[in-house]
């Protein structure tokens, strides 16, 4: 398999799955105060990250899966993502396809088994008549002890629970507004992510092996990731902004490297079917590579 398809399928998912425009003006009522603004039915924005997290944490357990978009970039990489989730922790499945360096790939998610379909070509080139390659998380061989765990934990890191976890534990909110987004009144907030505060809120998805180097190079760095967060009526997201590239920088990345994404949500507690392929169209990735050579 070319090793484009494996970087963008795997960076597809960190970036996707690590998980919120309007001008900044206006007033927030106390935190925790829930009175509606005009006939929309939208409560007046949180003034506090904590209660603004737990208020929209109930809401995304509630719904527990959604269809989403994302446009982003990892490194230089340029993804664009579409698929429908189920949020479910470990054992969070997907559907889903991802397009990076003009290549697009499908992917699914299901009972801790990532599947990547592989174009013909590749199934030329790597000598298998089997239209899908599959990466377990538990996996022992190289390919999946180095991208298992991280697919497996970005998975999960893709319920937008956790990104509000990050929100809660490391962020402050620096502004709110009340707007409209693609036809629907929301509340609006800037925040300010403080990677000091829980540097594993932002290294858990990265492999145990690497996660140690990581942290050291994160410790002691003033490190601030800027988001915004579009939240509808029911405090459920409606479009997350995420901008890590001060943190890529840290970690010693060339200069100039950004890391940017873009996730929308759109029909929370949609139904969510995903299947694994027929064992018979399955090879597994590690052999695969293994008898290509590489």
């Amino acid at each position: 398999m070319r090793k484009t398809t494996l970087v963008a399928a795997g960076a597809a998912l960190v970036l996707t799955l690590t998980a919120c425009s309007g001008n900044t003006t206006g007033t927030a009522a106390p935190a925790g105060e829930s009175q509606a603004s005009g006939s929309s039915g939208l409560a007046s924005p949180f003034t506090d990250a904590v209660q603004l997290a737990s208020a929209s944490k109930q809401g995304t357990e509630k719904s527990k899966s959604a269809k989403f978009s994302m446009e982003g970039s990892v490194a230089g990489q340029t993804l664009s993502v579409n698929g429908v989730m189920a949020f479910d922790g470990a054992n969070t499945k997907f559907s889903m396809t991802s397009t990076a360096a003009g290549e697009t790939t499908e992917m699914r998610m299901v009972d801790k088994v990532m599947y990547i379909k592989l174009p013909a070509a590749q199934q030329q080139q790597m000598g298998t008549d089997k239209a899908w390659a599959k990466i377990s998380a538990d996996g022992t061989d190289p390919i999946s002890q180095a991208m298992g765990s991280a697919m497996s934990q970005s998975a999960e890191q893709s319920d937008p629970s956790k990104i509000l976890d990050q929100i809660s534990k490391t962020g402050r909110i620096i502004s709110s507004d009340q707007t409209e987004l693609n036809g629907e009144q929301v509340n609006h907030y800037k925040v300010e992510l403080d990677v000091a505060k829980a540097i594993d809120q932002f290294t858990s998805q990265v492999p145990e092996s690497a996660r140690a180097q990581l942290t050291d190079k994160l410790k002691g760095k003033d490190v601030k990731i800027p988001a915004e967060l579009w939240l509808n009526k029911d405090n459920l997201p409606v479009q997350v902004t995420m901008d890590q590239t001060a943190m890529l920088k840290a970690l010693g990345m060339p200069g100039g490297t950004e890391s940017k994404f873009t996730m929308k949500y759109t029909d929370w507690g949609t139904q969510v079917d995903v299947a694994a392929p027929p064992a018979e169209q399955v090879v597994d990735l590690g052999e695969l590579m293994k008898k290509a050579g590489r």
